[in-house]
């Protein structure tokens, strides 16, 4: 048995990521009871758990798209796990990072068809098979 699941939680954390690099597109937020606090939770399109927003990561994501969650609809974001310092010790955390150009849309040219330019097909850029 994995400690990590015996605790089910309705959030993602940075364990759910499995040291990968995760593309999401961002659905809604909203404010629910988290602990003791109301917190800002940010669900993505095609997944079940949201993501409850820190002030790094929510401050991260309106430079880029703005102050209001509204026009944050639609947007892609990429979801990374890293260590940060949390009360004097390293704890596992995600953040977020919007995708580079090169990584929304990559271009594959099969070896047989790069003399003519033909054979182009979209591949998938990062890997979005972790279940939460």
């Amino acid at each position: 048995m994995l400690i990590s699941e015996a605790f089910p939680s309705n959030y993602i954390k940075a364990a759910d990521l499995k040291d990968q690099q995760v593309r999401v597109v961002m659905d809604r937020v909203q404010l629910e009871d988290v602990g003791d606090e109301t917190k800002p939770v940010l669900y993505f399109q095609g997944k079940e758990k949201g993501m409850v927003l820190n002030k790094t990561n929510s401050n991260n994501i309106a430079l880029i798209y703005g102050d209001d969650t509204e026009d944050w609809k639609g947007k892609e974001l990429i979801l990374y796990p890293t260590m940060v310092d949390y009360q004097g010790r390293s704890v596992p955390a995600i953040r977020v990072r919007v995708p580079q150009p090169k990584e929304r849309t990559r271009e594959v040219v099969a070896p047989s068809r790069l003399a003519n330019g033909a054979g182009r097909s979209i591949a998938r850029d990062l890997n979005d098979e972790v279940p939460f």
